[in-house]
């Protein structure tokens, strides 16, 4: 095929626009990969330089039910063995939780206050096992109206045996024991599942209140006044020794500085779990560095890339439209 001079200056012309275009693009690929590892050092790598070898009190958030679950005692575990926290503040709103979990979350903070002070501040309220993870402190501070305590132990279960008596229905069993998963709630409690309920009860709440009594230095007759179940407000708390003061939290901080001799004015840096976005996160965040730069175009196109990549995602064959959030 001949080509006339004409033709292939244009063809040379095109040659380079379309050369031009994909450096265009290759150098804006390349710009939001740097500024992606840029924001990603901001975000992260800054965040544990600051964690790991910036001094600071690190504070801990015990909140909603209590279950022992693997990121709290890993967020316990990481205060115990950073050098950087000096001391750990425990954030406690919650109702309680399982025994068992309780004791987990109790065990880990004893572990961290092995090594460094540890102080519990006591927002609205920390009741029964809540109460327990306080216990593990060494010193906690609440609100005059905060409310804590609920010092007992509960087994709950539903008994639907006189409805099924009423519509006509009965659950028939075989068992090897006639306390093999008694009670069941579909049938009347026999005294004798009744009374291996009370005895695991009874265990459970001894050593409730044991751990009371002993890291409160509470008399037997100390003991007896808080262990009837009831929640006390911090007011009452403190004279009835489940309290050692009341205050906030730069009560708690100044507690750690005066009596435990932390140095005075650290920062207080929250351990939290670690929240990843679409692609790590990395470009939303170079988006965000490129937008500080000066490089507004570079920032629409790794918004707009971050936010593809978060968006829910469908698997198999659909044809299902998926709508931006909001819509």
């Amino acid at each position: 095929m001949s080509m006339t001079p004409g033709s292939a200056a244009d063809y040379l012309v095109d040659r380079r626009r379309i050369r031009r275009k994909l450096t265009f693009w290759r150098v804006l690929a390349a710009a939001v990969a740097v500024l992606a590892v840029v924001a990603l050092f901001a975000r992260d790598g800054g965040a544990v330089l600051a964690t790991r070898v910036v001094p600071h009190v690190a504070r801990v958030k015990i909140g909603g039910l209590i279950t022992g679950d693997d990121t709290t005692l890993r967020l316990l575990h990481d205060v115990e063995t950073t050098d950087a926290a000096k001391a750990l503040v425990l954030q406690i709103e919650s109702p309680g939780g399982t025994t068992v979990g309780s004791e987990r979350v109790y065990d880990a903070i004893r572990k961290v206050a092995a090594k460094k002070p540890v102080v519990a501040t006591v927002d609205t309220l920390a009741a029964s096992g809540a109460y327990i993870a306080a216990l593990g402190a060494d010193h906690i501070v609440a609100y005059g109206n905060s409310l804590v305590g609920s010092i007992g132990v509960l087994f709950q279960f539903p008994n639907v045996s006189g409805l099924l008596d009423k519509i006509g229905v009965r659950v028939e069993e075989v068992k090897s024991a006639p306390l093999k998963a008694a009670p069941n709630g579909l049938e009347p409690t026999s005294d004798a599942a009744r009374a291996a309920l009370a005895a695991l009860v009874s265990d459970s709440f001894d050593w409730f209140k044991g751990l009371v009594k002993s890291r409160r230095s509470m008399t037997d007759a100390e003991l007896a006044a808080v262990d009837d179940g009831r929640v006390f407000t911090g007011r009452q708390g403190v004279p009835l020794k489940l309290v050692d003061e009341l205050g906030s939290e730069e009560d708690a901080v100044r507690w750690l500085e005066t009596d435990r001799h932390v140095a005075h004015g650290l920062p207080v840096r929250d351990y939290e779990p670690k929240r990843r976005g679409g692609v790590l996160g990395l470009l939303t965040s170079a988006a965000s560095a490129a937008d500080a730069l000066g490089f507004p175009t570079v920032g629409r196109v790794a918004a707009a890339l971050g936010e593809a990549a978060d968006r829910p995602r469908l698997d198999g064959l659909t044809a299902v439209w998926q709508g931006a959030s909001g819509q």
